[in-house]
């Protein structure tokens, strides 16, 4: 499915919905509910042409079910869009998993971060969730602080998307729990959460870290002769 001319067009008609989007929210207008669902499946196809794995357009994917199930409102829509949403973070997990775990001091140091910042969110929403939102909302939000960490593997662009993810996220979580937010939250949401899609595709893209499908890690060669075969790969499957 790699079409590379097809890319860049792609991303701009993304870039232009998503425009129009946030201007929407920030006139209050209906165009803004028209345009949500159609914002992940333009990444998707983009990320898909420039060569991207059948996981990581399915994230992205999961991603639209969830802004579309969102927008119907209630709470049984609310917790089916946040299942979506959790079942695109075990496939942006399954793409980095695949490369083994990483080491070092960096990387201890940047998962106590994220369990200080994750222990630190529950105790600030807890009290004002409702009872029966307060298990989902924990368990989804450490599926995504887990999501966060693990895609800074693949680098600066993907770990910023999912710092931004958690931003999004928390600003929701936030509303549901009665704390203070912007003015207009959905356009701040959006901006973060329109923003972090974009830079986990397009950090795990550059990485090289990805491939097609999905399965368990074999023991092989250093991760850059990983990036190279993946490269040679993909160049073997254009026409």
């Amino acid at each position: 499915m790699r079409r590379p001319r097809a890319a860049p067009a792609l991303l701009v008609a993304f870039a232009a919905l998503a425009t129009a989007h946030l201007g929407a929210l920030l006139a209050g207008s209906a165009v803004a509910t028209a345009t949500k669902p159609a914002l992940m499946p333009l990444l998707a196809a983009y990320a898909l042409a420039r060569g991207g794995p059948p996981p990581l357009a399915a994230a992205l994917l999961l991603g639209c079910g969830g802004d579309t199930l969102l927008q119907v409102g209630g709470d049984t829509a609310f917790l089916l869009g946040m299942g979506s949403f959790a079942a695109g973070h075990v496939c942006y997990l399954l793409l980095c998993a695949r490369h083994g775990t990483a080491g070092g001091r960096r990387t201890y140091g940047l998962a106590a971060l994220y369990a200080a910042g994750w222990l630190a969110t529950m105790t600030l929403l807890w009290p004002g969730l409702e009872a029966d939102l307060r298990v989902p909302v924990t368990l989804y939000s450490l599926l995504l602080t887990a999501m966060a960490l693990g895609v800074s593997r693949a680098g600066v662009r993907a770990g910023a998307g999912g710092l931004l993810f958690l931003v999004s996220d928390t600003l929701i979580a936030g509303g549901l729990a009665g704390l203070p937010r912007p003015p207009v939250p959905q356009f701040w949401i959006m901006l973060t959460y329109l923003a972090a899609q974009f830079l986990l595709a397009d950090g795990l893209l550059r990485s090289g870290r990805t491939t097609r499908g999905a399965g368990p890690r074999r023991p092989g060669p250093p991760r850059t002769a990983g990036r190279q075969s993946w490269t040679a790969s993909r160049a073997s499957t254009m026409p």
